[in-house]
């Protein structure tokens, strides 16, 4: 049934055995890095229950818990799920992390979080199923520092913005072929393009559709990403570079995501270690 497909699924991506026989890891996958009091206080109170009252954090957003006896698993993903942290994919192309962005930084220039959440929604539409695909890591931070791992991304953006006339419109300057796995550290290279915040969805799909369709067997993202070079992924989105005319039709794109009024650049002391 679907309960014991979504328990498969999890099992596959967010569970692993501990070294220790008998006990796992799990791996909770945390939206956009977020928890609301309610499910801090219904972690806290697994935790105390399956994993002697503790969890780690991780790089990527997530909480790790560990010393979870194999049979209690199960239960474990069912606690979870009833707050809302049971979902599959944790590490994978849908587990997009993002830094607060100008939700809380004063030196962000555009919401990362907001951006983030669209992403997301336009990868779950997606319905990516593809093993290779799920490889991929989506990071965006909100302006050139980097707190969101943007640069060490397989798709990576950071903030930036475009100047029409006396307006401003949110953007994005994208990366390619960032990795931080296994000990293979690199940066991804920076692609020649200025996205609008709002075309960001798009050209991520674009890229990924790209990838999907034109590699090799078996080859993965990055790798596909060195052979093909950044001039291709730059002329895939390159009518979604193209200048926008500030109007009433096209005031949409000088709106941030999750925001409700123009967009303009603000900065001052930023919360990140700059």
């Amino acid at each position: 049934n679907g309960d014991n497909r979504e328990f498969s699924r999890f099992v596959e991506s967010n569970v692993r055995p501990q070294r220790q026989p008998g006990f796992s890891t799990i791996e909770v996958k945390v939206h956009r890095g977020d928890l609301t009091s309610d499910q801090l206080r219904g972690l806290g109170q697994i935790m105390r229950e399956y994993t002697g009252g503790y969890a780690r954090t991780t790089v990527q957003q997530n909480l790790v818990l560990r010393w979870v006896r194999d049979e209690s698993v199960y239960d474990v993903w069912r606690r979870l799920t009833e707050l809302d942290l049971g979902d599959a994919g944790a590490d994978e192309v849908t587990d997009v992390v993002s830094c607060p962005g100008t939700d809380s930084c004063k030196l962000g220039i555009t919401s990362s979080m907001g951006l983030n959440q669209s992403i997301q929604a336009r990868l779950m539409q997606m319905q990516l199923d593809d093993e290779l695909t799920r490889r991929i890591h989506i990071k965006m931070s909100g302006c050139p520092n980097g707190c969101g791992q943007h640069h060490i991304a397989s798709i990576g953006f950071y903030g930036a913005s475009i100047k029409v006339g006396e307006h401003t419109i949110p953007a994005y300057i994208p990366h390619v072929g960032g990795a931080y796995e296994g000990g293979d550290v690199r940066y991804g290279q920076r692609l020649k393009a200025r996205l609008p915040a709002r075309r960001v969805p798009e050209a991520v799909e674009r890229w990924i559709r790209f990838y999907e369709s034109e590699r090799e067997n078996g080859e993965e993202f990055n790798a596909f990403a060195d052979r093909v070079g950044a001039a291709e992924f730059e002329a895939k989105v390159k009518d979604l570079t193209m200048p926008i005319e500030f109007s009433l039709e096209n005031i949409n794109y000088f709106v941030d995501w999750s925001r409700e009024v123009p967009f303009e650049v603000i900065r001052g002391e930023g919360e990140c270690a700059v």
